[in-house]
This record gives C-alpha cells, sequence and structure tokens, in this order.
C-alpha cells in the first residue's frame, strides 16, 4: 500500500483508440502517489494494447466492444478484486491532469468524503480557457443545475470524467446495473447520492486537443436526454411510483 495514504490506491484507466495518448499520460501519473495501475481497452483497433503492454501496468482487453460504461464495470471489479482501497479513475486520452491524482485521493483517505470529482468548472474560466467548446460549457451547466435540485447538492459540474471512488461506495452503489454508455457516469453520481454518501469536488485544469477523445454534439444530445431521464427516474423511485433497481442496494 501507498505509504503516504495508508490505503490502496488503485488508477484505472478505461481505454478506447487511445494509442495516441497512453504513454504521455501514464507518464504524468505521481507513481510513488498509486499502488497499482489498470487498463482496460475496449476492443481498440489502434495500437492502445500493443503500447499498454510495454508499460508497467495491468492490461485487460474486450474482444468485442462494450461501451463507456461497460469498460469502467470492468476497471471498477478489478479494482475491488485487487483490493484497492481508493479507486481513482483518469481517462488515457490526456484531457485531465494526472498530477491532480494526490488531491483527488486525501478527502477519501481522511474519511470525508467516498467520491471526488474533479471539476472542470469549479474554476469556470479554465474549461474555456482550455478549449471547451462552448455550446458543451453551458449544457453542462444546464444539466448540472437539474441534477443538483434533483440530488440535492450544490456541484459545480455534474459531468466529470476525473472521479475517485472509495472502496465502500463502489461496494454499496449497484453500479452493475448500469448502462453501457456515457450515462453510467450521471447514473453512478445519482446513486451515491440518493444513498447517502458524501461527495466533495476539487478544481481541475483539462485539455482539448485533436488527440483528445470528445463527445460530439450529437452524441452530446443523447447523453443529455438520459441523463435528465435517469434524474427522473430517481424522482419516481423516490416518490414509490416506479421504483428502479439501479436505486436499490
Amino acid at each position: 500500500m501507498s505509504e503516504k495514504v495508508g490505503k490502496k490506491v488503485v488508477v484505472v484507466m478505461p481505454a478506447r483508440q487511445a494509442a495516441a495518448t497512453l504513454k504521455r499520460t501514464f507518464g504524468e501519473i505521481p507513481q510513488d502517489e498509486v499502488d497499482e495501475i489498470i487498463l482496460v481497452d475496449d476492443s481498440s483497433t489502434d495500437e492502445t494494447v500493443e503500447l499498454a503492454r510495454e508499460l508497467p501496468l495491468t492490461l485487460i482487453w474486450h474482444p468485442h466492444q462494450v461501451g463507456y460504461g461497460g469498460n469502467q464495470k470492468t476497471c471498477y471489479l478489478e479494482a475491488l478484486r485487487r483490493d484497492a482501497d481508493v479507486i481513482v479513475m483518469l481517462h488515457p486520452d490526456g484531457q485531465y491532469e494526472p498530477s491532480l491524482i494526490p488531491s483527488m485521493v486525501d478527502p477519501i483517505v481522511r474519511g470525508e468524503a467516498d467520491l471526488v470529482l474533479g471539476s472542470r468548472l469549479m474554476v469556470p474560466e479554465w474549461a474555456l480557457e482550455a478549449g471547451m467548446p462552448k455550446w458543451k460549457y453551458f449544457a453542462n451547466r444546464f444539466l448540472t443545475i437539474i441534477e443538483n435540485r434533483i440530488m440535492g447538492t450544490d456541484l459545480s459540474e455534474a459531468h466529470t470524467g476525473y472521479r475517485a471512488y472509495s472502496r465502500e461506495l463502489l461496494l454499496k452503489v449497484p453500479f452493475l446495473r448500469n448502462s453501457l454508455d456515457f450515462v453510467f457516469d450521471s447514473e453512478v453520481l445519482m446513486q451515491a447520492s440518493h444513498m447517502g454518501f458524501r461527495i466533495e469536488e476539487v478544481p481541475a485544469r483539462c485539455r482539448y486537443f485533436d488527440e483528445a477523445s470528445s463527445v460530439g454534439f450529437q452524441t452530446g444530445v443523447v447523453y443529455g436526454l438520459k441523463t435528465l431521464w435517469a434524474g427522473f427516474r430517481l424522482i419516481l423511485h423516490r416518490s414509490n411510483v416506479l421504483p428502479s433497481r439501479k436505486f436499490k442496494v
């Protein structure tokens, strides 16, 4: 276990077509702050798997593409199987700064949080200065406002893909029942808030460049609608109008 935190910290990297950015992202991870790195490749057709085999990490690959949410399910199951106390999800596309990992882990280790979000919007100008498309910025803000009202939270961003989880949260939240696509993140966040887990945020800088994967406008619209539906399902579950297995322990 990491001597600095007294807990086993595992970084999971859900990968898809990450050959152009994998080595650079891996190289920026503060190795003395983590105990293990797991990369799950979701049937990439580029050299992601070959490059991952050259790095000191655990590689798991899917023979068939299962989607972003499906990839995370494998990531978390493997991290739990390896007795991780804190699990950090870091995209291998280089959009999020790996150097932030210690700041994301600390609140969980100190017992102050169960889920830590690396928020790109906590310092609003950072995202726009980094090149976040304006439509995505305002859509993110709009959806976050709605989700805060549903969940009773006060988050600056509900749609970051940079997250750290406690072992206890992933053991209790039924994430295996969630979607296989991008709305998986929204569902986990709503499950965590509904079940009373403590959520904290730390400001995170992001980077937008050609090689970084990004959700396009059409996919973003579908994701937004699915997120709103997930929020509506939580409302229906809480009112006992239509209970959902996703929000039951």
